[in-house]
């Protein structure tokens, strides 16, 4: 008697003693009271995981396993099965030799899918194993027209008009460009570049003129990619575009501007800060993304270790003094002191905060933008700030000796002031104020702690590998003190993560707390050695050692804490 798909399917999860009878009787009870396919309700009850019952599947019905997220399908192969089809069936071609076509399956067991196909190509039909999951994401990645085919189709219905404009090499007046930015293909395109940045989930996107050419690229988790490129021909009516979206001045090619707009995509609002800098090639286009849902406003959830959240936790409870995070742009440091700023507000205190440019609008908060051009700058505004009664004060950036002036004396009256400085970690900060003109007394009376911050990217969980430490290195990193075996973690690439091996970023932070034995340094305008040494023996962390920890728990790797931070001396 030949025996059903199910009974198949059970016998294989039986046999490999994958589940157990109890495990098997509630399935198949669900089954018969919802529908639906037992593999995917196995898995949705986390009785097993798809690689495992691929595997088993594999073994059993001598079906070879494959790994798309290393195949390059040819486009003609692609178009032999329709997107709706692949979809519906779960399934993607992936090659065609003579009259044999081979498709990646993630049920082999479904004879109906494979008998349709058949009819469908005319094709003899062989079968691989894959999981659902890489499947969707193959048939996401092939399927759907992606930045390169939108920019040859915009090209292909628009090469005459473009070419009269490369012809000319002469800037177009303001009624041409603004004819040219309002046609289908000009807006088809921008609205693609700035889709394709929120896709990818970038930081910033970087439109760049070059002799002949332009480029696009896109930061992604703190590292740039090359995208899609339009020609060269396209670029003026590009930037001015977004100019206007922006509403720039688009007769203005020898100034740099900045402006902001904002896009709705599907339910979400996404705001676009936006650069403009003249380059000897055409402008050149700088856009920071500002994604909302994205914004992660919890201090326990940034990621920072135990040590530097105790002290910047605590430190943010003080009634007066100064919180000072500095790092290099993009470290996420605005992100910090928003953070603060959520973990310190209630209804008792009033906040205010002036920044150039205001990233992100927090309920509750009141923001002031500073606009130097008109005379608002960080020092002006706090001068205004400090008349309007205010419990906390975030500084976007102190810049000058006017600020840092203001801000130290708001923080001696009775304030607790948040800002950033650029400096590359915490010990240097204090040496830089001193350099900036501040008095040692007023540092060590205004200053709680400060914090040098960098951000690394995070592992991705669904590939990672794990690799054992061996005991020349664990020497060599200053990790001796773990006498246990250690095992760190590098990036492999999977279809969740691009072929990348990181999905995200996470914080990793230095607090340096302006204890009394630093006091006594400072006053003494000890060398930034000397301060970091004492810090070091009072509990500070370095941002060498904080990144050491998180490659120790998995979280990253350690090539990615050797490419953000810099070995720490003995301490003296």
């Amino acid at each position: 008697m030949v025996k059903s798909l199910k009974e198949q399917l059970v016998n294989i999860l039986t046999e490999n003693k994958i589940l157990t009878a109890e495990e098997l009787n509630r399935a198949l009870e669900i089954q018969k009271q919802k529908g639906g396919r037992l593999s995917n309700i196995l898995v949705s009850l986390k009785l097993v995981n798809e690689k495992e019952l691929m595997l088993a599947l594999s073994k059993s019905l001598h079906i070879p396993p494959i790994n798309l997220s290393k195949l390059n399908i040819k486009p003609e192969v692609i178009k032999i099965i329709p997107e709706n089809v692949a979809t519906h069936y779960q399934l993607i071609p992936i090659s065609k030799i003579g009259d044999n076509l081979t498709v990646a399956v993630s049920d082999p067991l479904n004879i109906f899918a494979l008998d349709d196909i058949r009819a469908l190509t005319n094709y003899k039909v062989k079968t691989v194993l894959s999981t659902e999951e890489e499947i969707k994401e193959t048939i996401k990645r092939y399927y759907s027209q992606d930045a390169g085919e939108i920019i040859k189709d915009v090209i292909k219905h628009r090469e005459a008009k473009v070419e009269m404009v490369t012809e000319e090499k002469e800037e177009l007046d303001t009624k041409t460009l603004l004819e040219m930015i309002n046609e289908a293909p000009i807006v088809k395109i921008t609205n693609m570049l700035l889709n394709e940045g929120i896709r990818r989930q970038a930081s910033d996107i970087l439109i760049e003129p070059l002799d002949k050419t332009m480029q696009v690229r896109y930061r992604v988790d703190g590292l740039l990619q090359m995208g899609e490129t339009p020609p060269k021909s396209m670029h003026e009516a590009i930037v001015t575009r977004i100019k206007v979206m922006s509403k720039l001045n688009i007769a203005e090619h020898r100034l740099p501007q900045d402006g902001r707009f904002k896009v709705k995509l599907e339910t979400k609002e996404v705001d676009f800060r936006v650069s403009v800098l003249p380059s000897s090639y055409g402008e050149k286009l700088a856009l920071r993304i500002l994604d909302k849902s994205t914004l992660l406003l919890d201090v326990g959830k940034l990621g920072f270790e135990e040590q530097p959240l105790e002290v910047l936790q605590e430190c943010s409870q003080q009634p007066h003094g100064m919180i000072l995070i500095c790092g290099p742009t993009g470290c996420g440091k605005t992100t910090t002191l928003y953070s603060v700023l959520k973990y310190v507000d209630s209804v008792e205190k009033n906040l205010v905060t002036v920044e150039d440019p205001i990233e992100y609008e927090l309920d509750g908060i009141n923001q002031v933008a500073a606009f130097p051009e008109i005379g608002l700058t960080f020092a002006a505004s706090l001068r205004s700030i400090l008349r309007q009664d205010p419990d906390i004060i975030m500084v976007g950036e102190i810049r000058d000796y006017d600020t840092v002036d203001i801000a130290i004396k708001a923080a001696l009256t009775g304030h607790l002031v948040l800002s950033t400085l650029h400096t590359t970690d915490a010990p240097g900060s204090l040496v830089r104020l001193a350099n900036m003109g501040v008095e040692p007394f007023l540092i060590t009376a205004s200053c709680l702690m400060v914090g040098a911050q960098r951000l690394v990217r995070v592992l991705c969980p669904a590939c990672k590998e794990p690799y054992p430490v061996t005991p020349v290195l664990k020497e060599k990193l200053g990790l001796t003190q773990h006498k246990e075996a250690l095992a760190f973690y590098r990036p492999r690439g999977c279809p969740k993560c691009n072929n990348r091996g990181y999905r995200g970023r996470i914080g990793i932070i230095e607090a340096l707390k302006i204890t009394p034995k630093i006091r006594e340094l400072i006053l003494q305008k000890a060398p930034e050695v000397k301060i970091k040494n004492a810090a070091r023996r009072e509990g500070m962390r370095t941002l060498r050692e904080n990144g050491l920890a998180k490659v120790i728990k998995g979280a990253t790797s350690l090539e990615e804490i050797l490419r953000v931070t810099v070995p720490d001396e003995p301490i003296a």
